[in-house]
């Protein structure tokens, strides 16, 4: 088992790191092999929806998206964890986030997904709905914990004194292999669900265009 782990913080060692690393010391205790990628902090600019990914299978734009696309396309799960900035999550990770789900044309179907918010105090959940819609939208599973995945701390250390916050990225991380290793399983004995033909449904038809 694999996991991608990225960081949406500019701080390489801050609150959302200490989040990330209860997780990682569960994982390495289950076997799952992990790769934390600092994004934060890149220079990464926003899907200016060009369509060239359409023909080629990678963005236009050759940064840090490209680099995570083959690490993303051979992990089995996925977690993206962000501070919280005005009740959504790091501008950086979002526009990393858009560029490379969009970009890919693997199937990402059953690969798992978790989310993980660090705040001060509020918008841990508007993040948090915000950050799972990128699974959700990808036949992804999003792995569950005891509690919605926020750890709290402002400066430097303080999420380390987050004890529940602590608590629920532990039991993610276990519940997550769990899931990672049952759909292992399933896909053995039964193989991935059947898909249909995509349909496509405008909501502009054709018919009640004008001029």
């Amino acid at each position: 088992m694999q996991v991608l782990i990225l960081n949406g913080s500019p701080r390489a060692d801050g609150n959302t790191m200490t989040a990330i690393g209860e997780m990682v010391k569960v994982f390495e205790e289950q076997g799952v092999i992990t790769e934390v990628v600092h994004i934060g902090n890149r220079d990464i600019r926003g899907c200016i929806a060009c369509g060239t990914c359409a023909g080629t299978g990678k963005c236009v734009f050759d940064d840090a998206v490209n680099e995570l696309a083959p690490r993303f396309e051979k992990a089995d799960g996925l977690v993206v964890a962000s501070p919280v900035y005005y009740a959504s999550a790091n501008a950086t990770l979002i526009a990393c986030l858009d560029r490379l789900f969009y970009s890919t044309g693997f199937d990402k179907t059953m690969k798992v997904g978790a989310s993980v918010v660090v705040a001060r105090r509020g918008g841990c959940s508007a993040t948090f709905d915000e950050l799972n819609k990128y699974f959700t939208i990808s036949g992804m599973p999003v792995a569950s914990s005891q509690y919605w995945n926020s750890v709290h701390g402002r400066g430097p250390g303080e999420a380390g004194a987050d004890a529940e916050g602590l608590q629920t990225m532990r039991t993610l991380a276990a519940n997550m292999t769990f899931l990672m290793k049952s759909i292992a399983l399933g896909k053995e004995k039964y193989g991935l669900p059947e898909k249909e033909e995509h349909l496509w449904t405008h909501f502009i038809r054709d018919d009640l265009k004008k001029g």
